[in-house]
């Protein structure tokens, strides 16, 4: 038996730091993600499809968002599985309930909207730990693991949420205890455990049979979100009374969002750092984060400006690293000493330099103005 297990598509979110020009293409990747589903469902020989959890990133989505999402849904072409998340909580204003979403629900699709085993087939069910609000009291895949038979039905455990063993705070009533997991597995009862809410891919425990999947769509950084972009293809042998499980990665996901760190003190490293973002693929699906250090000249400075405002045109996004920024910009003498400029015009060169060189209030004001004196001056040129 072989399924598709993704989980965290959150259609309709929304990155802050994208333009109003890139906001509709990431939005686009996310869907395209989504109907990536049947072409791989129809490759892999895939029965069915599960998603983990945050379906979409919130129960307050415009009409047309829903339309569309339900619209990739159908084009998948097998069953797909959706269970609520912390995003999309079963709660009054549910979007699972609404008016538009029960109208145009494919057959194909189907909400995992109560706890427990749903059947698939004879001898194969879901597990689901769905939620009905975003703060729940207590770890609800450990309330639908009571009780399960170890009695040779093949049973796949759909949950969302963090497991107790990746997160530091242990008095959480909602974490998802490993123990119990295990415990279901060992006896048989379970035989593998699909979970949301990590954007990463990512193993849990020892046994090969727990996993995040990941957002098949990037989220956030790669210092924070190592490997996403991926559905994993589970294959279950159920001719062997050990239902052992196979699992491989495929990634589906285009964009990237990069965190780098450059030094720059001179010329050449801000060359470096041009032809390190000239050589990079895919600008328009991808957001840096840039943490730059280093002291610079005014004129230096002033190029590494002309260099990021380039690349701020090309990339998705391109924006500074807070806390991993730190450029100190000082004067060199005789750094003006060319701009042909006298009288008042070259008093107030000087008295910038001076101002910049100091410590004062108004010391970055004057570096600023400085560096905006020789971009100017190189235009005009």
């Amino acid at each position: 038996m072989r399924f598709l297990h993704t989980a965290d598509w959150q259609l309709g979110m929304t990155r802050h730091f994208l333009s109003a020009e890139a906001q509709p293409r990431y939005s686009a990747a996310r869907r395209a993600a989504v109907a990536a589903l049947g072409p791989l469902a129809a490759e892999a020989g895939a029965e069915f499809v599960v998603v983990a959890g945050d379906v979409f990133e919130h129960n307050q989505l415009a009409p047309r968002e829903v339309s569309q999402a339900l619209e990739a849904m159908r084009g998948i072409g097998v069953p797909v599985y959706l269970l609520p998340g912390n995003h999309d909580p079963l709660d009054a204003a549910s979007v699972y309930t609404s008016a538009l979403f029960t109208a145009e629900r494919p057959d194909n699709v189907v909400v995992l909207d109560r706890p427990g085993a749903h059947r698939v087939r004879p001898g194969l069910e879901l597990v689901a730990a769905p939620w009905y609000s975003k703060a729940p009291t207590t770890d609800l895949v450990g309330e639908v693991l009571d009780g399960l038979p170890g009695d040779g039905v093949t049973r796949v455990v759909v949950g969302h949420g963090a497991v107790d063993i990746l997160v530091p705070d242990k008095d959480r009533a909602s974490l998802i205890r490993l123990a119990a997991l295990e415990a279901a597995i060992a006896r048989g009862a379970v035989h593998y455990v699909a979970l949301g809410d990590k954007h990463s891919r990512l193993d849990v425990g020892a046994g090969g049979r727990i996993w995040y999947s990941g957002s098949p769509e990037v989220t956030n950084y790669d210092d924070i979100e190592p490997d996403p972009g991926q559905v994993l293809v589970v294959d279950i042998d159920e001719t062997d009374p050990g239902r052992p499980v196979h699992v491989d990665a495929r990634r589906i996901g285009g964009w990237r969002f990069m965190s780098l760190q450059h030094a720059v003190d001179d010329s050449r490293d801000i060359a470096d750092l041009d032809i390190n973002l000239d050589q990079m693929p895919d600008k328009e699906r991808t957001v840096i984060r840039l943490g730059l250090t280093g002291s610079l000249t005014v004129t230096d400075r002033a190029a590494l400006d002309a260099c990021l405002d380039r690349y701020a045109r090309l990339f998705a996004a391109l924006l500074p690293w807070d806390g991993k920024t730190d450029i100190a910009v000082m004067p060199a003498d005789g750094e003006f000493d060319d701009l042909a400029i006298g009288g008042f015009a070259a008093a107030a060169v000087d008295e910038l330099v001076a101002t910049a060189r100091s410590d004062g209030d108004d010391a970055d004001d004057a570096r600023a103005a400085l560096a905006l004196l020789l971009r100017l001056a190189q235009g005009a040129a």
